[in-house]
C-alpha cells in the first residue's frame, strides 16, 4: 500500500500513505478539528503506544489507549470520546479481517459492497464513508466497480475534501473551498445547508396571569385616625 496523500508533510503523512489501519483512524479522527490534527493523530497514537497495531490494541482494556490519546498534546478536541471509537475500530478490523485493515477494501466485490462495509464502521456513517472510499481511489489507485456513484459529488476533480489532496497547493484549495462553502451555505456536496432552529429556552418565571385569583391574604384595614 503507497498511496499520494499529502497533509502535514513527513512522518505523519508517510504512515497514512503506507499503513491501512492508520488511514482508518486519520479519517475517523477528522471531524470537528482540521484535516491536518486530525491525520496526524495516527502517528502520535503509533508513538506513545510503541505500535498501531489492532490486535494489540483491541486485546487491551480501553483505559491505556485513552490515557495516551487524551495526554497532551491530545490527538482530538474529544480525545476520550475517539479513544474508545479507535478500540472498536481495532476490534472489528482485528476480529473480521484478520488484523488487515486494508482487507475491508480488497475484498469488497463492488463499489457498493464497499461503501456499504465502510459506512457500518464505529464513527464512520454515509458521507465519511463517501469521503473514504474517494480517497482510496483518488489517492491509493483502489477503483472498485461503480465507486462513483457510490460517492456520488466526492468523485470529481474539485478540491472538497482531504480525498483531493496531494500537494501544498491543494490543501489551501480545499481550505478556500471550505470558506467558500460556508459562506454560500451550501456543504461539501453542493447541497444548500439546512437552517439551524435556534434553542428557545423555556421561561422558568413567567409573568402572572391576571385573571388568576391573587392567593394574597388581605390585611385588617387601618382605622382613619384623621388629624
Amino acid at each position: 500500500m503507497m498511496g499520494t496523500l499529502y497533509i502535514n508533510g513527513g512522518d505523519a503523512d508517510v504512515l497514512v500513505n503506507t499503513d491501512a489501519f492508520a488511514l482508518m483512524v486519520g479519517m475517523l479522527l477528522d471531524q470537528q478539528i482540521s484535516i491536518e490534527w486530525a491525520f496526524k493523530g495516527p502517528f502520535t497514537l503509533r508513538q506513545r503506544l510503541g505500535h498501531l497495531d489492532p490486535a494489540l490494541i483491541a486485546a487491551e482494556p480501553v483505559q491505556p489507549l485513552l490515557e495516551k490519546a487524551c495526554a497532551k498534546p491530545a490527538i482530538h478536541r474529544f480525545p476520550a470520546s475517539m479513544a474508545h471509537r479507535i478500540h472498536e475500530l481495532a476490534t472489528l478490523v482485528a476480529s473480521s479481517y484478520g488484523n488487515d485493515a486494508s482487507a475491508i477494501w480488497t475484498t469488497a466485490a463492488d463499489g457498493r459492497a464497499l461503501f456499504t462495509r465502510l459506512k457500518a464502521l464505529p464513527g464512520f456513517g454515509e458521507e465519511k464513508a463517501q469521503i473514504f472510499q474517494a480517497m482510496l481511489a483518488k489517492r491509493f489507485n483502489v477503483h472498485h466497480d461503480g465507486w462513483q456513484s457510490a460517492v456520488g459529488a466526492f468523485s470529481d476533480d474539485m478540491a472538497r475534501t482531504v480525498a483531493d489532496l496531494d500537494s501544498p497547493e491543494r490543501l489551501l484549495a480545499v481550505r478556500a473551498y471550505k470558506v467558500a462553502q460556508k459562506a454560500a451555505e451550501v456543504d461539501k456536496q453542493d447541497r444548500p445547508q439546512k437552517p439551524h432552529k435556534p434553542k428557545i429556552k423555556p421561561n422558568r418565571n413567567p409573568p402572572p396571569d391576571p385573571k388568576a385569583k391573587s392567593t394574597k391574604k388581605k390585611g385588617r384595614p387601618r382605622p382613619n385616625l384623621g388629624k
